[in-house]
């Protein structure tokens, strides 16, 4: 029987041995997925993609700070005592950690937050209520008490938590004054203090450039807050505390740091094992949006901070719909197949600004291969945090 290619892109979550600080990353990886290809009869082929959850690759680093270490660099960099803070994303597992150490280090804050919703979607107040009480969110600025007259009774669909509330009381059992003011307007903030420190995450260096221009005095992104190790706690020189995630109630693991020799060595290992030349990535947050909760994931700063060269790019893809409804239109069945192939097999090799893509997804191949990676591993229990991607590259030409 003639062989015939029924199947497109597969994709599997790898299970690995629970992974601790000091592991052998590469040695991990490579074992856990020659041990699934034999248990769930599978071959490797060129060009499949081995990829890898950020969490493990930093724990396995022991890329971790403290609390206590949060709070001297907050010392050092705002001895003034009074900070605020523009635009945090509402998470306790990013951000509430790193409020812990900005309390800790100083005496008061002022937190300024994005309404209706923070950068990746969590919303704050019942945006239905905006024109009921004709609040114009292009230029009103909320106080706090207004805020809690007109929307303290909000909770968040899926939490049941009030986050307003829950960064008052991380502050406060820190010691620290704080209160809140929303607008969109980052130089808001300059109406209470001067020393800002800058808590979006995509367009942290837009809102700097913003709070400085207008007046802003010392001004420091979240990035620049452990990006030099103190007193030999883990850092990130490119991301600081973005990226971050709770470990413990006193630390956070940061965002790996120096993971391009692991991925390299990752490929170099499995094409010795299989003779194939495989593409090796590390992957955070991918971008989708729940379109019930409003919330884009994507609170990484990039979706993937370590990749092999064969993952540069974007796709260069034709879009199959409209060349059967339009260039092929008279054609069907195997006719029509067979056009379509031939047509894939000699497209160019830079389809940018052809009609014959439209609708296709303009998006960098590491973007969009780390939030098929993030949708499949899940954040909780799944246990597989190495994923196998195959068949990505190929198209309905291909055998």
């Amino acid at each position: 029987m003639e062989k015939k290619r029924c199947v497109g892109t597969v994709v599997r979550g790898i299970r690995t041995p629970i992974i601790k600080q000091g592991d052998d990353l590469v040695n991990i990886v490579v074992d856990a997925l020659m041990e699934a290809s034999k248990h769930e009869t599978f071959n490797f082929y060129e060009k499949d993609v081995i990829a890898i959850t950020e969490g493990v690759v930093a724990k396995a680093q022991g890329n971790y700070v403290s609390v206590d270490d949060i709070a001297i660099d907050i010392k050092n960099k705002f001895p003034n005592g009074h900070i605020g803070i523009v635009f945090p994303i509402l998470s306790r597992n990013r951000f509430a950690l790193c409020l812990k150490g900005i309390a800790r280090g100083c005496k008061k804050i002022t937190m300024l937050l994005n309404y209706p919703a923070d950068e990746v979607g969590n919303p704050i107040l019942q945006e239905e209520r905006l024109k009921q009480y004709n609040i114009n969110p292009y230029s009103d600025i909320i106080t706090e008490d207004e805020y809690t007259n007109l929307f303290g009774d909000f909770v968040h669909l899926f939490t049941g938590i009030n986050m307003v509330d829950f960064y008052r009381e991380v502050a406060q059992k820190e010691g620290c004054d704080i209160e809140f003011v929303f607008s969109n307007n980052p130089i808001t903030i300059l109406n209470y203090t001067k020393d800002v420190l800058i808590s979006d995450i995509h367009s942290r260096e837009q809102t700097k450039k913003k709070v400085i221009e207008a007046g802003g005095k010392q001004v420091y992104c979240l990035s620049d807050i452990m990006s030099e190790s103190i007193n030999g706690s883990g850092y990130n020189k490119d991301y600081g505390l973005l990226g971050s995630n709770r470990a413990t109630e006193e630390s956070l693991k940061l965002f790996p740091t120096g993971a391009q020799g692991l991925i390299e060595a990752i490929q170099s290992k499995m094409k010795e094992l299989t003779g194939k030349t495989l593409e090796v990535m590390v992957y955070g947050d991918g971008a989708f949006k729940d379109p019930i909760g409003g919330i884009w994931e994507l609170a990484d700063p990039v979706v993937s901070p370590f990749y092999t060269s064969g993952l540069e790019g974007t796709p260069n893809e034709l879009k199959l719909k409209y060349i059967a409804d339009n260039k092929f239109e008279h054609l069907k069945g195997a006719e029509l197949q067979n056009a379509i192939k031939i047509e894939i097999a000699n497209k160019r090799n830079d389809l940018r600004g052809n009609i014959e893509t439209q609708g296709t997804t303009p998006r960098r191949l590491t973007d969009l291969l780390g939030s098929l990676c993030d949708l499949t591993s899940g954040s909780g229990d799944k246990g597989t945090p190495v994923i196998l991607i195959q068949g990505y590259f190929d198209n309905y030409a291909s055998n």
